[in-house]
């Protein structure tokens, strides 16, 4: 059982929380239909999440094999057989697709909507499975991809529960995946060029560019939202929370520009003190929109 809950890279998930951010950010995440609306959605994404990186490791299997850290996953590892792997995509996409429709049944759900959000899943999926095919061999088509992703999750979240999102918060969302896409890049050119054949076009400075120019527009699109994109009423409060973002994001470039791989999800979950930044922003912008 804990290889298939492995293959499924559950500790990612942490990544769709992006759909709780429309619920968090509107003052409805104690609005007790709307939050069960967004988890079955969370879920819903998550399946589909899952079906993806299980589709990317039956692509990678032969290069994963020769990866310091990918050789240990199920498939490269030759735990879970490729038919197997398959199975269990397939098993993962229904599995998502019938809590679509449930929410449609419960009343909860317009068609319209239900049309929408299952439409950001097969998009999500669709450009998943183009990038694990042909994508990820493409320079820059290889980081828009998976940026999109991230963008796909807010809308997604948004459109299910009826919540338009402020174009600030959108740009934010957006110039942030990129800064921590390339970032990423920018860790396996350094670790493990040879697994990753488009690294090869890329070089160190370019992706430093890059990686610092996308960081700037965050924290210049999360500030105008601050002062732009909330009522008026809690704008001067939350402008202190971008001394909080400045922290996270200072803390972070400094794990990426040291020895790491660079995955977003493993140097949040591996530095105390990111999480605790990470910890006290939750605290104080919740406490600002709830109080």
């Amino acid at each position: 059982m804990k290889k298939y809950i492995k293959l499924l890279r559950i500790n990612h998930y942490i990544k769709n929380f992006l759909i709780f951010l429309p619920l968090i950010f509107s003052g409805n995440f104690f609005n007790t239909n709307l939050f069960i609306i967004t988890i079955v959605e969370f879920v819903s994404f998550s399946l589909v999440a899952s079906s993806v990186y299980v589709f990317n490791d039956i692509q990678d299997v032969d290069k994963d094999r020769l990866h310091p850290v990918k050789k240990s996953r199920p498939i490269a590892s030759g735990e879970i057989s490729l038919k197997k792997a398959y199975f269990v995509f397939i098993i993962l996409l229904i599995l998502s697709l019938i809590l679509q429709i449930i929410l449609y049944k419960n009343a909860q759900f317009q068609f319209q909507t239900l049309l929408v959000t299952t439409s950001c899943l097969l998009l999500y999926l669709f450009i998943n499975i183009i990038y694990s095919i042909w994508a990820k061999h493409i320079p820059i088509f290889d980081i828009v991809i998976l940026a999109l992703g991230f963008i796909i999750r807010v809308y997604y979240g948004g459109y299910a529960i009826s919540i338009p999102i402020s174009n600030w918060l959108y740009l934010t969302i957006l110039s942030f995946s990129f800064y921590l896409v390339i970032g990423k890049r920018r860790g396996e050119y350094i670790k493990s060029v040879e697994t990753r054949p488009v690294l090869k076009h890329y070089s160190k400075e370019f992706l430093d560019k890059l990686m610092y120019v996308f960081l700037s527009l965050t924290l210049v699109f999360y500030s105008l939202w601050c002062v732009l994109g909330v009522d008026k009423a809690i704008s001067d409060s939350i402008l202190f929370s971008i001394i909080i973002v400045i922290f996270i994001v200072l803390k972070y470039s400094l794990i990426v520009e040291g020895d790491s791989l660079a995955d977003p999800v493993d140097v949040l979950t591996h530095d105390k003190t990111l999480m605790f930044g990470l910890l006290v922003y939750i605290l104080y912008v919740g406490g600002v929109l709830y109080a």
